[in-house]
């Protein structure tokens, strides 16, 4: 490593040390554990959820603090997975089959005690990855200029692949729908006003953080919602005693953490691979490489820490490439690309020299929060236990309220409410129809460097940066992942005897959700025809090409034989991840109840926002929880009311007080000037 790396390095961890950044990350580790204990929340949620608060803090401490979120939810995830059968994350999935086995052998403690101390070698691992990545990547990066960059975010785009599970022509709409989300605003080479439709609060652009809440806190909350049961039912179990017992086996097959671990981390560094994979490919190499495997699957501890091991590793992983190219690792990595643009950071050759300093700050917060989740995570099991059978009805209307907040955070106008509950409401839909939400959030961060890049390389070399070596190797590889899952399906579909076969039309609400799409994507050609040339050529180019992957989505919704569109499903990209479900029995549930619910989970959402608007957001934050626990929690008055006191109280303390937010004007206090210090 070069002296400067080195001195980098110390110097970042001087600076994290300091004891407010070390509280900051401290307090990442707390929410992580708790958000990976709840099913169906994991570290796509818990990064949207964090991203509102970051905004007034320094680089270092807001990353500390998404980065200490993210690194532990791993850890804690092991909780629902070991006591109930029910992973917290994708990533614990693995974790049951040997998991939960255990605790009802009476051995969840041994269980906790493997786990955690794997998901700590494991993490550190991931960390070492990361920071023996940076000086081997600082003089290859150094070379790249803007037309080599844009055909890397190029080729991070074309991620919609594999980020989209089984569904790439879907997915290749939604990273559509993420760049014209991206380009809505004043154009920034011509001052000519893109989709803003005359209103002054789209003039600057849809804020990420509204837009990402609503596509993946509020869905998952839904479906929480709908299934209005609490994760454990009612189960306790005692996860202390022989956690030793599992600490001493960890410890014991060491090499097995290590390869795994390593694998992992490995793993992660391959954008878009994600978690869903790399914890059931670490069990598989751990089944085929460890000896006497006959009880795996049936509460052998070794299965518990290849899983573990693994999946707290792929976190320094997918940080390589999202840091030293712009390119997510997974799908969490491209809301961090966000955070990064929020704080004016550009990922990519300035991470490496300029802001060496924040990415070695990354690389410690990595190390630092595994060792801290996994110390908290062995001490206070039987409380992080407890957490996943508090009932929804409480849960609920306490996380919602502190979303309501978050979202005001993006541009701090009602717009940003607004915006919460719209794509909130396509969100869920979006995961009830099968659509994947990663691509169109990645769309969304990467729309602008793309702008920004293509504008520089063109005004530079005019067209004759598409004839650079690098450009042509990373749009082919961008090509070939946009086209070989579709080619691969069609293949499939060939060789198994049922080719492409016609029948009539039959209308489900997938396809009408598409021709929603397709509609709406002609509406903003319809628009922008009218734009300056220079305007309109990208916007232009991004809708046709979704327009046409939306109507070749809806052919094979309308017209295609459901067996082969069921081959074509399960022949998607080999081991691509998937839009994974909340852990809510929504799904078991008869549809016609899962919408009447949905209905009235938006409609309280709904509620909020009028009732904040005529009275103040923190006034608004009272009666909501108050009502909500009451009617739709059902529980009683008085532990309603003591739960909207101490939500409202916290609230008033950390927003107003400490961060002294700007609360909107709201009817009531603008009518009476004398109310409005008592109506925030």
């Amino acid at each position: 490593m070069e002296a400067s790396a080195l001195e980098a390095a110390a110097a970042a961890l001087t600076i994290l040390l300091e004891p407010s950044r070390l509280a900051v990350l401290g307090a990442g580790v707390l929410v992580g554990l708790t958000i990976g204990v709840i099913p169906g929340l994991g570290g796509i949620v818990g990064l949207a959820l964090l991203l509102p608060f970051t905004f007034e803090m320094d680089a270092y401490s807001a990353f500390a603090f998404l980065i200490g979120m993210g690194s532990v939810t791993t850890t804690s995830d092991t909780v629902p997975a070991v006591l109930f059968g029910v992973p917290g994350t994708t990533g614990s999935a693995a974790t049951i089959l040997d998991g939960h086995p255990l605790a009802k052998a009476g051995q969840a403690g041994r269980a906790f005690g493997a786990a955690y101390t794997a998901s700590l070698l494991g993490g550190i691992a991931g960390a070492a990855l990361l920071a023996v990545s940076i000086p081997i990547l600082r003089p290859v990066i150094l070379y790249l200029g803007s037309p080599e960059l844009l055909a890397i975010c190029i080729f991070g785009l074309s991620m919609v692949a594999v980020l989209s599970g089984k569904a790439p022509l879907k997915g290749m709409v939604a990273a559509g729908l993420g760049l014209v989300v991206a380009m809505v605003g004043s154009d920034p080479q011509t001052g000519t006003m893109r989709w803003t439709f005359d209103t002054l609060y789209l003039w600057d652009g849809l804020p990420l953080v509204p837009v990402t809440l609503g596509l993946f806190a509020l869905p998952e909350l839904a479906d929480l919602a709908i299934g209005r049961r609490s994760i454990g039912g009612g189960v306790r179990a005692d996860t202390r005693s022989g956690q030793l017992a599992g600490i001493r086996d960890a410890l014991t097959h060491w090499w097995l953490v290590l390869r795994c671990s390593w694998l992992g981390a490995a793993l992660g560094a391959v954008p878009g691979l994600g978690s869903a994979v790399i914890d059931w490919l670490a069990y598989g190499h751990a089944l085929k490489t460890e000896k006497n495997t006959e009880g795996f699957g049936k509460g052998d501890i070794r299965g518990v820490i290849a899983s573990e091991s693994s999946n707290n590793a792929k976190e320094g992983g997918s940080l390589v490439p999202t840091i030293a190219f712009g390119v997510p690792g997974s799908a969490s990595m491209a809301i961090l690309l966000g955070a990064f643009m929020m704080h004016g950071l550009v990922p990519g050759p300035r991470m490496l020299t300029d802001n060496l300093e924040i990415t070695y700050s990354i690389v410690w917060s990595i190390a630092l929060a595994n060792v801290l989740g996994a110390g908290l995570c062995l001490a206070f099991s039987n409380q992080l236990a407890r957490v996943a059978s508090i009932r929804i009805g409480l849960l609920l209307p306490v996380v919602l309220a502190i979303i309501f907040v978050g979202a005001f955070q993006g541009s701090r106008q009602w717009g940003d409410l607004y915006v919460l509950l719209g794509f909130g409401v396509f969100g869920w839909i979006m995961k009830q129809q099968g659509w994947p939400r990663p691509p169109l959030i990645l769309g969304v961060v990467l729309g602008e460097i793309v702008e920004r890049y293509l504008f520089i390389s063109v005004g530079r070399y005019d067209w004759a940066w598409m004839t650079r070596p690098l450009v042509i190797l990373f749009i082919t590889l961008a090509v070939l992942g946009l086209v070989g899952p579709l080619l691969r399906n069609f293949r499939v579909a060939m060789t198994q005897g049922q080719g492409l076969r016609i029948v009539r039309p039959r209308l489900t609400s997938s396809a009408v959700f598409t021709s929603f799409i397709i509609a709406a994507l002609l509406v903003c050609i319809r628009m922008l025809v009218e734009w300056n040339f220079e305007a309109r050529i990208v916007p232009l180019a991004v809708t046709s090409v979704a327009l046409l992957c939306a109507v070749l989505s809806l052919a094979n919704e309308l017209f295609l034989q459901p067996a082969t569109r069921a081959s074509q499903a399960s022949s998607g990209p080999r081991g691509a991840p998937t839009d994974p479900p909340a852990a809510s029995v929504a799904a078991q549930d008869n549809p016609r109840t899962v919408l009447s619910r949905a209905v009235e989970f938006f409609a309280w959402c709904g509620g909020y926002l009028v009732v904040a608007k005529l009275i103040g957001m923190l006034a608004a934050m009272f009666l909501f929880v108050t009502l909500c626990v009451r009617f739709w929690g059902r529980e009683p008055l008085g532990r309603a009311l003591l739960l909207a006191t101490g939500v409202t109280a916290f609230s008033l303390l950390l927003f107003d007080q400490l961060l002294v937010i700007p609360w909107p004007q709201n009817t009531l206090g603008g009518a009476f000037p004398a109310l409005q210090p008592y109506l925030k």
